[in-house]
């Protein structure tokens, strides 16, 4: 190589290597000494070192002497150009009086991450915006494991960074995990529409590791919980937050009174098919509809049914005619409407319908809360659904903590970016 090839070569490298010293926001500690193009490999390996002097302890942040230098570690960083970027280096152990023997921060990575700063949050936008983890794997070129670790990472961070501002109404609900009875229990910030914290199972136990995660403050601000019937979430939600209203909403209790009907409806179905009549079969859908929501054709075959199934007609009439409980401006004029439904539900001689009005009945003082609190659960709901994608999405969950890491990471609103300020 002649002279001047050699200044133009050498030029050239420490041009390449400011390049991405600069990209990389290296300081002065750090140098990039050399960058290795493999062309089969379709990779490129950044090689740092470190430029020697004292070191700050990672744990009290004191300055201190060198003890040694840890074996050499890889860190995927974003593409070049479509070429796989690894930036590689072997990392000061710092020697500290009060902390011992330290590996030393390094600015472009987290603490044990495999990857850099700007891979991780490159990686949690993919990961959020792609239809699927799997279509994300594909994009980032990472495996499912790998997928799993940056969310687990993200969420992390974001709870750490999660603000303790009032929160003054939550949803309760379940969700269920796994197969047969397991369930986990989510906490969802109704204002804020997102996901506070999930944990296992429905227990009273598991709704007290809920309120755990708010802060004191957090919970005596609390003024209304939208939570279905079930006693163990409403012992706790007595126990740790005795100033909040428990308010009942419509979604759970249609919910209740569609399976009535559709248990009448099981049962007449039953006697009419013993009596060669197939009316309602296969009809379990239509009787979930709402009368304001039926077109011409749909009214037209319910009103063919009523004349044959006379008693699913009447359990049907009476949960429509429950939906205008929630139509009125105050509780009292909503107390007034229940006692009339509860005398027409009871006396209609349908064992479902009546074991539902008694229900309604014994937590009448939290239906009537709604008029004063009026939130429902129906963001819980939607944050259900979008569980059940997750799950479906996943084929299951065997491990919990897998199955929380996921919900939160979707549903948490979290702020989950590494920190590039250091």
């Amino acid at each position: 190589m002649s002279q001047l090839s050699w200044i133009f070569y050498h030029g050239s490298m420490n041009e390449l290597h400011a390049h991405y010293r600069l990209l990389l926001g290296l300081d002065d500690q750090w140098q990039v000494q050399n960058v290795d193009l493999q062309m089969e490999a379709n990779s490129v390996v950044i090689q740092l070192r470190h430029s020697g002097g004292k070191l700050c302890c990672p744990e009290c942040q004191d300055e201190c002497s060198r003890a040694d230098t840890a074996p050499t570690r890889q860190w995927r960083h974003l593409d070049t150009m479509q070429f796989e970027t690894i930036i590689e280096a072997a990392i000061p152990r710092s020697k500290c009086d009060r902390c011992g023997v330290k590996t030393i921060a390094v600015p472009w990575a987290g603490k044990h991450s495999r990857f850099t700063l700007m891979f991780e949050a490159f990686a949690i936008k993919v990961l959020q915006a792609a239809s699927s983890v799997s279509a994300a794997t594909k994009l980032l070129k990472v495996s499912w494991k790998t997928a799993h670790e940056l969310m687990q990472r993200g969420v992390e961070r974001g709870l750490q960074r999660r603000d303790t501002d009032p929160i003054e109404t939550l949803g309760i609900d379940e969700k269920s995990f796994g197969k047969g009875q397991d369930y986990v229990s989510l906490m969802v910030d109704l204002e804020g529409s997102r996901v506070l914290e999930v944990v296992k199972d429905r227990s009273e136990a598991s709704c007290d590791k809920l309120f755990d995660s708010l802060t004191d403050e957090q919970k005596s601000g609390i003024r209304a919980v939208a939570v279905d019937f079930w006693q163990a979430f409403r012992n706790s939600i007595v126990k740790q937050v005795p100033q909040a209203k428990i308010v009942h909403d419509h979604f759970h209790i249609s919910q209740y009174l569609g399976e009535a009907v559709d248990l009448v409806r099981r049962r007449e179905n039953k006697l009419l098919r013993s009596e060669g009549i197939n009316d309602l079969t296969g009809t379990r859908q239509l009787w979930l509809y709402n009368e304001e929501t039926l077109d011409d054709a749909t009214q037209k075959q319910i009103e063919d049914i009523r004349q044959v199934a006379i008693k699913t007609a009447r359990a049907w009439g009476i949960k429509e005619m429950f939906r205008d409980f929630w139509t009125y401006r105050s509780g009292a004029w909503a107390k007034k409407f229940f006692d009339r439904w509860y005398a027409w539900a009871i006396r209609s001689k349908l064992d479902p319908i009546k074991k539902v009005a008694r229900m309604l009945k014994k937590h009448l003082a939290g239906l009537l809360a709604y008029f004063e609190y009026s939130i429902t659960n129906a963001k819980s709901e939607a944050f259900n659904g979008r569980v059940q994608a997750i799950k479906s999405a996943a084929r299951g969950f065997r491990n919990f903590e897998n199955y929380r890491t996921r919900i939160l990471f979707y549903c948490g609103a979290l702020k989950m970016e590494p920190d590039f300020s250091h």
